[in-house]
This record gives structure tokens, C-alpha cells and sequence, in this order.
């Protein structure tokens, strides 16, 4: 039987894989930069997802993008292919730290 002649399988398969723990654990524990994903910018489009190489990104109800972050190598492919720029890197290190409390008003005196 030639290729020609084949039946294309009743039931389409697809190759979309999910993560998983490899062999070293999760893999986000390497990562030098972190995708932030600005949810105002965001268009929803997408392509963030496609493009991942990890399968770290998954899309929520709203349509937007959720990086998973125990998976993700900080690539940042995902940041170039954005069409509407959505997604920024900052250092893993200025993400690990806590956010600084701001200084209390001081008040004048009268």
C-alpha cells in the first residue's frame, strides 16, 4: 500500500506534552530570569503558549497567560514572540527578594 493510499486515522493525535519532574526534579530551580506577564497589556493571543519550549505556560479563564514557574527555564522565548510586549524579564534574585515596606508619611508639625 502506497502512502497515497492510506485512510488518515479516525482519531487525530496530537504531540502536546505536559511538564513533569525530570530526572534533576523541577526544572525552573536554574533560572536566571523570570517572564512577568503584564495582564493589562496582555491580548490574550496566545502565542506566549505556543511558543514555549518548556510547556510552562498555561492559559487561565480570562484567556490569559499563567507562567508556571517550577518548570520554567527563563528562556524568555516566550517574551520575544509576545506581539503586544505583555511579558518582561526581571533577575531571579530582585524576584526573590520580599518587597520593601515603604517609609511611613512623616507628619509636619503645626
Amino acid at each position: 500500500m502506497t502512502p497515497m493510499q492510506r485512510k488518515p486515522p479516525e482519531k487525530r493525535q496530537t504531540c502536546i506534552t505536559y511538564p513533569a519532574p525530570g530526572s534533576m526534579g523541577h526544572t525552573g530551580d536554574w533560572r536566571i530570569f523570570r517572564p512577568v506577564v503584564d495582564r493589562t497589556k496582555c491580548t490574550g493571543c496566545q502565542m506566549c503558549w505556543m511558543y514555549c519550549p518548556d510547556a510552562a505556560i498555561t492559559i487561565d479563564d480570562e484567556g490569559k497567560p499563567v507562567i508556571n514557574l517550577e518548570y520554567c527555564k527563563g528562556c524568555m522565548i516566550c517574551a520575544e514572540n509576545c506581539p503586544a510586549k505583555a511579558i518582561n524579564q526581571i533577575r531571579e534574585t530582585e524576584a526573590a527578594q520580599p518587597p520593601q515596606p515603604k517609609p511611613a508619611a512623616k507628619r509636619r508639625k503645626e
